[in-house]
């Protein structure tokens, strides 16, 4: 099964709470009013859009079809899509398989998926043909190092680690000379998930990156925010608590697949001004895999076996 089957699949609650009234709503109305509006913008709360960004979807949609003169709802349809897709797309929106050496932090509050997911991104790296070292710098849980040696075997990876309290930065210098050793391309860095001191997690950040400023001078840099998509509007507050305390460039939204809260993909982008890079929509090692926008939009506007037009 391709990934875009997949992306369906695992969209379906998805689908059930959002498009499924929307495709309702297009159907039973003629002609575009303030009530159609109306129960537009409660649809899309209701689906973990959020206020703002929904308040901007409908605001944007009314402006196009002033615009256009459109008043029929199957065109109106096109281009809330044509919305949609504009709020997801970013130009930044992938991690660059070409700019290497890259060092790639991933942080995240325990139980969101953040270290399976580091074990993810290695088997798509080195499933592109890069070589790929991880550092287990989350040393405020011994589980954590234990947990990312299980996905480093699985993807065949090096995995440099220390014992449970270990300073994660001393952590890092070693995993950097292991990488420098084995002239690897990607260096992934696990760090600790707790927000409840942002003070420690900030100070052990910059500790972090001052050690790779020093040992990597110059290497591309990345810092990614997994998301659970299951905690929606909460997960998007957690966000926002991160991105006070560190530089995130991109987000990894997990678990697409068992939630009805996909429409926090939307919100991302607008509210927190950051790309969703990477979504994972299931179990498999493989089910990880870069964000692309028009075919989320897609993928949730899918019925009976046909795609949205574009």
């Amino acid at each position: 099964m391709g990934f875009f089957e997949k992306l369906k699949n695992g969209l379906k609650k998805t689908k059930e709470v959002l498009m499924k009234p929307v495709n309702s709503l297009f159907s039973s109305y003629d002609k575009v009013d303030d009530e159609f509006f109306e129960e537009l913008f409660d649809i899309l709360v209701m689906s973990d859009v959020g206020v703002a960004t929904s308040q901007e979807i409908i605001d944007g949609l009314k402006e196009r079809l002033k615009e256009k003169k459109i008043k029929e709802t199957g065109a109106a349809r096109e281009e809330l899509i044509s919305i949609m897709t504009g709020l997801v797309d970013s130009e930044n929106g992938t991690i660059d398989l070409e700019k290497t050496p890259t060092v790639i932090l991933v942080i995240g509050v325990n139980g969101v998926g953040k270290t399976t997911s580091i074990g993810k991104i290695a088997t798509l790296l080195k499933s592109n043909g890069k070589k790929v070292v991880l550092a287990a710098a989350d040393t405020f849980r011994a589980a954590a190092i234990e947990q990312l040696g299980v996905w480093a075997d699985r993807a065949g990876v090096p995995m440099v680690k220390q014992g449970e309290g270990a300073d994660p930065a001393a952590v890092v210098f070693d995993a950097i000379a292991s990488f420098r050793k084995q002239n690897a391309d990607f260096l992934i860095v696990d760090t600790a998930g707790r927000l409840h001191n942002k003070k420690n997690l900030l100070d052990e950040l910059a500790k972090i990156n001052r050690v790779i400023d020093r040992e990597l001078p110059g290497a591309n840099r990345e810092t990614l925010l997994v998301l659970d998509a299951v905690t929606g509007q909460n997960g998007l507050s957690q966000a926002k608590e991160f991105t006070s305390a560190a530089n995130i460039t991109g987000i990894v939204l997990t678990k697409l697949d068992g939630t009805a809260k996909g429409g926090i993909v939307l919100a991302i982008k607008e509210e927190l001004g950051i790309p969703v890079k990477l979504i994972g929509v299931g179990e498999g090692a493989d089910d990880l895999q870069p964000f692309n926008g028009n075919e989320f939009v897609k993928a949730m506007f899918e019925s009976n076996g046909e795609v949205a037009e574009e």
